[in-house]
């Protein structure tokens, strides 16, 4: 299951970004840079604006109820073991005894 939630998170957040980057400037800051009316004459109509703005309100909405539901589900999922000092037993081992005093030095 948190693989789907997790692969539809990702689509979500791409087709998100599309959107938002198909959408027009309004302050008309980016008109030069291929933002502006001249460069995209399909998405001069206020139709299509809206449209792209319902659209992107509908994936944001998506893209949080997919964070929240992969935050809860997450925070379930018991961690498991990553080092091998954490799967060790927790015996403790009497300490080696000392060795013998190096003479010469």
């Amino acid at each position: 299951m948190e693989t789907v939630l997790l692969v539809v998170h990702l689509l979500v957040a791409i087709f998100l970004v599309s959107l938002i980057l198909m959408q027009r400037s309004g302050g008309g800051a980016l008109d030069g840079l291929g933002g502006g009316s001249g460069a995209s004459s399909f998405l001069s109509a206020r139709g299509t604006g809206n449209m792209l703005t319902r659209m992107t309100a509908i994936l944001a909405t998506i893209f949080f109820l997919t964070s929240i539901s992969l935050s809860i589900y997450y925070k379930g999922v018991q961690p498991k073991p990553t080092s091998i000092l954490e799967q060790a037993p927790a015996a403790q081992t009497e300490p080696a005894a000392p060795s013998a005093p190096v003479a010469g030095k």
